[in-house]
């Protein structure tokens, strides 16, 4: 489980396909604190760490998590917002997250706002993949604020500091992204229609 305030940013120091999966080795501020079996997220995507030597870890993707994520355009020397597993006790500064990337989305225009920036991405409409208006949402990771909830776009608005401690400063219009719909948003949508 997650919040979705992300924590550092990692670096992709090497990417080796495995028959169907990909093991992909990054730097970190933190990797002398992770272990071995812990729970990160990357860009939004849990993912364990399966290996650790020095400053560098690894994570595998497996076929299910490559399909549905922004992974597999993953290069070397890419950065990644990453998040260690919340402690129970702790604030919850964001919101739920779990770490399960529901679908990718486009960004379709990035727009300056004096300080501040609009980012808005579409999505492919689907079932309990719904934002709302000042609902949570969970893009590359990060928790953040609908504005302007359509059927099958939204907009963020991202503060100076979230664009300089994230990878938000490299998206662009056309850039694939990780989406995490709220949890508890899925679940209504999923309960109103066992009803209908």
């Amino acid at each position: 489980m997650f919040t979705g305030i992300i924590e550092t940013a990692a670096t992709i120091k090497q990417i080796v396909k495995d028959n169907d999966n990909i093991h992909y080795t990054l730097t970190s501020p933190i990797t002398h604190e992770l272990k071995i079996d812990q729970s990160l997220a990357h860009d939004g995507v849990c993912l364990t760490v399966v290996a650790i030597d020095a400053e560098s870890y690894t994570v595998t993707a497996i076929k299910e998590t490559l399909e549905k994520t922004n992974l597999k355009g993953w290069a070397e020397g890419g950065t990644v917002n990453l998040e260690r597993a919340m402690k129970l006790g702790d604030r919850l500064d964001g919101h739920i997250v779990q770490g399960h990337v529901d679908q990718t989305g486009i960004c379709v225009s990035v727009e300056e706002a004096g300080g501040s920036w609009y980012f808005t991405f579409e999505y492919e409409a689907g079932p309990g993949n719904i934002t709302i208006e000042k609902g949570s949402i969970c893009v590359n990771g990060v928790s953040l604020t609908v504005v302007n909830s359509q059927d099958n776009r939204f907009s963020v608005a991202i503060i100076p500091y979230t664009f300089e401690h994230t990878n938000f400063n490299a998206i662009k219009a056309g850039t694939t992204v990780n989406l995490e719909f709220d949890v508890v948003g899925k679940y209504v949508a999923r309960l109103h229609a066992l009803r209908a």
